[in-house]
């Protein structure tokens, strides 16, 4: 389980196309501190498994569905990417529960500078709307984030100087992709009470 709250703006330094998968590797000294094979590591928001550990860098497989239904498919060597390490059990959760599974992208569609903060607009698919209330908690590129304003195809979040400075938000632009994770209590509470309204589970 991950918190939202980016350790490092880490940076790919290698892409392997292995066909069916492509092979990662990053840099992100924070995140690779004490790093095993095994370990889970967020890039982007998403879970991926440390392959290799070498002193700063590790490497992770990405399967082509992850490909498909991320915003990792477009990185290459160069991109700068948001890593953070899971939480450890009794640990400060600072942002919200994250879990590392994304569930669709979204584009960014504008950005409002303002003298102290900005506001990004963000498209939303339809099927993850339902999820994503005003003031509510969205994970972007693995950034725990509180909804500004909910529409039915888009929805706006509110940057501070440090996560502009310190995770890749700052750097995208209008067009760029970007990960979304709704929250999960959203989705048990829909399931519940679908299954309450069913008579399912009974």
């Amino acid at each position: 389980m991950f918190t939202g709250i980016v350790e490092e703006l880490g940076e790919i330094t290698a892409v392997e196309d292995l066909g069916d998968a492509a092979r990662f590797r990053l840099r992100g000294p924070v995140v690779t501190e004490g790093a095993r094979h095994g370990d889970s590591i967020a890039v982007n928001g998403v879970c991926l498994t440390v392959v290799e550990h070498e002193g700063d860098e590790f490497t992770a497989d990405v399967m082509a569905e992850t490909l498909k239904r991320s915003s990792l498919g477009v990185l290459t060597t160069g991109s700068r990417v948001n890593l953070e390490r899971p939480t450890a059990v009794g640990a400060r959760l600072g942002g919200h529960i994250v879990q590392g599974h994304v569930d669709g992208t979204g584009t960014i569609l504008d950005r409002t500078p303002s003298e102290h903060w900005e506001i990004v607009k963000i498209s939303l698919p339809p099927d993850l709307a339902r999820y994503v209330v005003e003031k509510g908690s969205i994970t972007v590129d693995g950034i725990s984030l509180t909804v500004v304003e909910a529409g039915d195809e888009h929805f706006t979040v509110s940057l501070i100087p440090t996560t502009l400075a310190l995770t890749t938000l700052g750097l995208k632009q209008a067009g760029d992709p970007v990960n979304l994770e709704v929250d999960v209590v959203a989705k048990y509470v829909e399931r519940l009470l679908g299954d309450r309204t069913s008579g399912a589970g009974r």
